[in-house]
């Protein structure tokens, strides 16, 4: 068995109770190490291997070399003991070194012949109770860093709430603030970043808004106001803020963009304004085409924003709108809440 290393450092098989003995450990190795040492220098010289400070053994050292009789191998072992498990000091490697030694110790031949069945036996219930100690320390080791991992994964979970709360709390004030902003231009560019960080908020961003440019100077082809993922499907996303419903014309353009990624994307167009029945039907049509494009009305993502509290979610509002799209053939169909 080996329970330490000589260095203190745990590893495998190592003892975790030691520091500072319990009192049946203390008293165990009291009564066995004056049994492994045939002299009273032998005593001193096993805690002296153990790396135990000189400073605790040059008063013993002195009364053995000056009066020999006037104390016992007993007396010795226990009073280096008791100086060692003082628990204002620590001496650690010092303590565990010691059990190492003990439990490790093989040659009973070195021990005077009455002693060595005592001592034989003796070793053997340290080392069980080194063992038992042990294994009930490491599992109360692993309830603790079991309970501490749980409390940190509850206050992870806390932290990335208060993180999300405090996002769309500035997201909402930034949105609401738009209603009063009448530069329709900056409204509109202000309006996609806004979703952009809503849509990262709930875990669905992929790609904020970016523009895809033609071969041989054609310029820019078209305008993405985002990309979101949901359920494993990409969704090019569509913002408008005009003044009047959107009807087939407004969102014929995104219709096209996602017939032009052939089955590898989806849509949702979000407006400030209602559709028109026109522009319902021209994307409920479009779904025999395969072109799959979800209807949203602003109104709707100001009504989550305002239920977030209350467990309302971005991301099951428009999934729900996307089944209703595809097994109803609804491409609008409106979140109330």
């Amino acid at each position: 068995m080996s329970p330490l290393n000589s260095s203190g450092k745990k590893g495998v098989g190592e003892v975790h109770v030691v520091f500072h003995y319990p009192p049946e450990l203390f008293q165990l190795l009291k009564d066995t190490i004056p049994l492994l040492c045939r002299s009273k220098k032998d005593t001193i010289l096993f805690f002296r291997g153990a790396g135990v400070p000189s400073a605790l053994l040059t008063d013993v050292s002195k009364t053995v070399s000056q009066d020999p009789t006037s104390i016992s191998k007993f007396e010795i072992a226990g009073t280096i003991l008791e100086r060692l498990n003082v628990k204002k000091d620590n001496y650690l490697r010092e303590l565990r070194e010691v059990v190492r030694r003990v439990t490790e110790f093989e040659d009973f031949s070195t021990c005077w012949p009455a002693d060595q069945l005592k001592a034989k036996g003796l070793v053997a219930e340290i080392r069980r109770v080194v063992e038992v100690k042990d294994a009930f320390t490491r599992m109360r080791l692993e309830r603790e860093e079991e309970a501490r991992q749980n409390r940190r994964e509850t206050q992870k979970k806390a932290d990335t709430a208060e993180k999300r709360r405090s996002a769309l709390t500035s997201i909402r004030d930034e949105l609401f603030a738009l209603f009063s902003e009448v530069d329709a231009h900056k409204r509109g560019k202000t309006l996609e970043g806004v979703l952009n960080r809503l849509f990262d908020a709930f875990g669905m961003l992929v790609r904020e808004s970016f523009t895809v440019k033609g071969n041989s100077g054609e310029g820019v082809i078209e305008q993405i106001d985002g990309v979101v993922e949901i359920d494993g499907d990409l969704f090019l996303v569509e913002v408008k803020w005009w003044n009047k419903p959107l009807g087939t014309n407004e969102v014929a353009p995104h219709l096209v963009r996602v017939y032009g990624r052939g089955t590898q994307a989806k849509g949702i167009f979000i407006s400030y304004t209602e559709f028109t029945d026109a522009a319902v039907s021209t994307c409920r049509e479009a779904l025999a085409g395969g072109a799959l494009v979800v209807l949203c009305n602003l109104r709707e993502i100001v009504t989550v924003l305002e239920r977030c509290d209350q467990g309302a979610d971005l991301k099951s509002v428009l999934r729900a709108k996307i089944h209703a799209a595809i097994l109803d053939k609804k491409p609008w169909q409106e979140y109330k809440g």
